[in-house]
This record gives C-alpha cells, structure tokens and sequence, in this order.
C-alpha cells in the first residue's frame, strides 16, 4: 500500500481555497481524486469513510474533557501479593517485586496528583518499568494480567516479534500506546496511567552474525526507547488516508487542527521472555572471575540460582542495546516449576485448567469431580513435557479425550476422574457404562464431593484475612460450609462464588428493610439465618422473592403482638428461630407474660 505524506497538506491548502463555499465531503473527494489521478493515473483511488454526522454536533457545546484524570490507587505491596498468592503457585520472589514496584508506580503517581506542590517535577525520573526472565509456563502472562485486572488499569498485551521499527512493514510499537486507550474506552487521561505488557521481548535481541540494520531487532529497541521514557504519542496513525480525512473534516467543521496525543510518563512497561542462552552467558562471566591462581571457582547451581545473578551486562551480551537495558530497571527472575509445584496448581481451586475441563464436561450436564490420585498423575504427566504450567492443558486434555467423545452420547450425569481413568481410559469407559457397577461409581463422585468441600474450606481458611478484606463479607463456619457446598456444586471459580453468596447476602439485608417498612417492625437477621435463607435458596427448597413473604407469615402477628404489648420495636432472629418460628415467637410472648391480658 503506498502512503503519501503530502495528501494532508493538500487537503489543507484546498480547503483556504474555498473563502466562500466550504466545499462538502462529496467536493472534496472529487477534488482528491482528481489530484491522486494526475499524480499517480488510475492506480490510486480514494475511499471514503461514512462519516455519520450527530444533530447539533458543534465543538463549542462539546463537554470538555478534564485535564487530569485522578487516580484511585490504595493497594499497598503485601495485600497484592497476598491476591497473588491465591492464584499463583511459587514465585514469591518475583511476586513480591512486581507487587512492591507497581505499587510504588501507581502510589508515587496519586500522592503526586493530591500534593503536586509538595512533590515536584523532578528531572530525569526513571520510571520503574519491570523485566521478567524465566522460562515458559511459569505464570509470566497470567501474574501480569491478574495484577492489571485487580488494580482496574487498562492494560494491553503485545509480543514483541510482531512489531518492527517505525517506518517499515510491519506493527508500528506505537501501536500499543494506541490499543491502550482503546482498552480505556477512548478516555486518554486514563490510558495514561495504564500498563503495556510484552511478551517474547528476547526475540528482538540483536544476531550478532547479521550485516546490516536489523529493523526487527534492534530497531524495535530503538523505538521502543522513547515511549519506555517520555514521549508523545499521536492517536492518528501517520499516512493513514482515514486518519487524514478524519483530520480535514474536523478541521472542516471548526477551522481548527486537531491533536491528540498520549503521554507515556506514567505508562508502565513490563517485559518478559524466556531468555534461552542467558545462563550460558551469566555462568561464563561468573566462571571467568575464577581464573587465576588461587582462585576459588564457583560451585555449580542450577539455572533458576544462575538468572537470580542476572547483570545489567549479560543482557547486552545476549543482544540487547545499552540505552534499552537502561530503561528497565527492574528485573524479577522467575523459578521453574517442580512435579509438585504443578500439582499445587492443578489443586489450586482458582485454577483455570480443572475449572475448563469441569466447564467442557457441564456443557453436556455431566458433573465432574477430581481425585487427588489423578490430579498427581497428571502433573507427572504434565512436567515431563517440560512446558512448565502450559504441559497441563495438553496433558488433561490427552488424557480425557476418549469421555469427552463418548460420554455425551450416555445418560451418565457425574464423572469421577480417578487415577484409574487415568492410566486404563478404555476399560474405565466400561466401568463407567456398566449399570451394574453403577452404585460403586456414585459412591466414588460422592466421596470426590464431600472431599471437595472439606478441601475448599481449608482452603478459605488459609485465606480467610484476605478474603474478607477482598469481598467485605464476614465468613461464619456456616458461610464457609456454604461456599464450599457452592463451589462443589458450580464450575467456577472461588470469587464468583463468593459474589454470588455476597449478592444473595444483600438481597436478605435488604428484606429486611421491606420487613420494617411495611410492618413497622425491625428485624435483625443474624449471620448464621442469613446463610440458612441462601442455603435453601441455592438448594432451590425456596425462591429469592419468596422469602419476604415466608418472614411475614411466620413472625409479623407474633412480633406486632409482643411490640404492642411490650413496646419492644426490635427482634433478632437466629437460625434456630426460622427453623422453628412459633416456638421462637412462644419464648418471646412467655417471657413477657406479665405484660399481656389474662386468657
């Protein structure tokens, strides 16, 4: 496609020409095309956008937009990195310094924002942007996209190889800035604040067997220098003949050139990759120190030990340019993961892998459950495929092909996975199909649920702190019991499961207001009550919009008598009291007998 830079002025010029007619969209395409036709004959064409026109669209009654956007950041490093942990096996050391850096980022930006005369502009301040080096199937990609999701900043994912330097064919490294306020619904002051994340970044590191410019390599460094500092990014893509007469009709409309641009002060850059070769590279300058005599050399560690010794050096020896290790300051080394560690994952109840699968098998309303047993053999599985946490999905999927394919054509509606389908799918298949055998396979997935459930509750108690600060909600035994029982009896995950319950626990508390509303009568539903109300809820013994009438009948006549009796306005009801009401409503009226007309 070709591009040409001078269509812009010439749309320009052309239009000073018409002082007396502004000439309409129709006139001005007839005019480019005749000048593109003389240029370059019939091989270039123009083609318009449909530029729908909004009734009474005049810039000067436009809202304008504000010119800061006020950032609302309060995380501090150890609640992040608790999040973290609930999602994430291992990696403490690379978890707690991206939580320490992207919190110290977000939080230096809004003290800035509420006290920008106390803080300053300082020059030449280095933004803390972040290079992740470990091998694949770690939990690079998903750390950094659960930590954007839990600070709610637009966040954009790019990998590097498909960018190439400005100029030639090939992704404009621009191009992420400009999908960033795309994530940000087209407000610009906040994609300011956001993060830009690359992956496959030691695919852009120099070949030192190459001759000649390297626009794919080294020159994406180069252009990524700018926006990893300082810069200003133009939203208009330039040679863009859309963008161009996007630009002559505004200009059109007000007489005036628009610009907008983005800022990257306050964009954060995260990087990462694999790095093959990087420890050859760090063993041979820690090897080297050792020469001499005397000298002592060092005892051999394995990689994870060798990268946590990673020098500014040994990247630029790797085919990185100085100025681009320059701008990223900070370096977290991710570990490989262990047979062990792949299990944790697998147990792991936020894990996307078992939650997908038991999702593949609910879409033909067949529930499935995990035993323990086949969880470790496929992790064993799974590592030696030495794909880290990516050998997972390929080992689950290898391993229960044959059900997914067959199952769905049966009446069978609950799947135990134990380490027996595992190792023998076909005559598990036969087990599983034999009706005679059926009462051993139901009491098999009846005792992978109850173990779920006893699972899921040490679980929350592992988590409980956080989890309490993350959903605002107390968690009694009782609640606890019930997002277990939630959770063995729905795909999915333990946060949608906790805002299920919390919303279902507002829709109670607000009954309860309906109640004194109507009846003039406060009604205090304790902890313990309210679970019992959602239990039979989720349970489907009643309805949601059925509860307010339930409450009515049950205590509205025993609770006006005692109110009018005793003046008493306010009544706390337990667990014990809606499962048995007129015995609850018995104690009251008996312990304020004498207060009440003889019979």
């Amino acid at each position: 496609m070709l591009a040409f830079p001078n269509i812009r002025d010439y749309c320009l010029v052309t239009m000073k020409e018409y002082n007396e007619k502004i000439p309409t969209p129709k006139e001005l395409e007839k005019e480019l095309g005749d000048f593109l036709s003389k240029k370059f004959g019939g091989n270039v064409k123009v083609a318009t956008p449909i530029l729908m026109q909004q009734a009474n669209a005049d810039d000067s009654t436009q809202k304008a937009a504000p010119d800061t956007h006020a950032i609302d950041f309060n995380l501090i490093p150890e609640e992040l990195v608790a999040y973290l942990d609930q999602y994430i096996v291992k990696q403490d050391n690379a978890k707690a310094i991206l939580s320490t850096k992207i919190c110290t980022h977000f939080n230096r930006i809004k003290r800035h924002q509420s006290s920008p005369e106390q803080m300053g502009e300082m020059v030449g301040s280095i933004k803390n942007n972040v290079l992740m080096v470990g091998p694949t199937g770690v939990g690079k990609t998903y750390m950094i996209k659960l930590i954007a999701q839990k600070i709610g900043v637009p966040f954009v994912k790019g990998d590097a190889t498909k960018f190439s330097e400005t100029g030639y064919v090939g992704g404009d490294v621009e191009d992420l800035v400009r999908d960033l306020v795309r994530e940000a619904d087209g407000d610009i002051e906040n994609a300011q604040y956001g993060i830009i994340y690359i992956d496959e970044i030691d695919k852009i590191a120099s070949s030192h067997n190459l001759i000649g410019a390297d626009v794919s390599r080294t020159g994406v460094q180069r252009a990524l220098l700018k926006p990893m500092e300082e810069t200003e990014v133009d939203l208009k893509v330039p040679h863009d003949p859309i963008s161009m007469l996007q630009e002559v009709e505004h200009f059109r409309k007000t007489g005036k050139r628009e610009k907008n641009t983005v800022n990257t002060k306050n964009i954060l850059f995260i990087m990462s990759g694999a790095f093959t070769g990087l420890v050859d590279i760090i063993h041979k300058r820690i090897t080297a120190k050792g020469i001499g005599f005397g000298a002592s050399l060092p005892k051999t560690t394995d990689n994870a030990d060798i990268l946590q010794q990673i020098k500014s050096e040994d990247l630029i020896s790797f085919g990185f340019e100085s100025e681009f290790v320059g701008r990223l300051p900070v370096r977290a080394v991710f570990e490989r993961l262990s047979e062990d560690d792949l299990y944790s994952i697998l147990k792991n109840p936020n894990n996307p892998i078992i939650l997908g699968k038991k999702l593949d098998f609910a879409a033909y309303d067949i529930e499935a459950k995990f035993e323990d047993q086949a969880l470790r053999l496929l992790s064993k599985n799974a590592f030696q495929e030495n794909t880290g946490a990516r050998g997972l999905v390929s080992a689950v999927e290898n391993a229960l092909l044959l059900f997914e394919t067959k199952l769905p054509s049966t009446t069978v509606s609950k799947f135990a996975v134990t380490r027996t389908v595992i190792e023998s799918p076909e005559q598990s298949l036969e087990n599983i199909l034999d009706t005679a055998k059926q009462p051993d396979q139901d009491k098999i997935f009846t005792d992978l649920t109850e173990k779920e459930r006893q699972s899921l509750v040490t679980y929350i108690e592992a988590n409980q702190n956080n989890l309490i600060s993350k959903h605002h909600m107390d968690l009694t035994p009782s609640r606890k019991k019930l997002i277990a029982e939630c959770y063995a009896a729905t795909p999915s995950d333990v946060s949608n499961i906790f805002k299920k319950i919390k919303s279902y626990h507002n829709q109670v508390k607000a009954i309860e207001l309906y109640f004194l509303k109507n009846h003039d009568i406060n009604i205090v539903l304790d902890e313990d009550a309210i679970d019992l109300i959602i239990e039979k809820v989720i349970r489907g013994h009643i309805a949601l919009k059925d509860v307010y009438k339930k409450l009515s009948d049950d205590f509205e006549l025993g609770l006006k008598l005692v109110r009018d009796k005793t003046g008493r306005n306010r009544f706390f009801i337990t667990r014990e009291a809606l499962n048995s009401p007129e015995t609850y409503v018995g104690e009251l009226i008996n312990l304020h007998a004498e207060s009440l007309p003889d019979t």
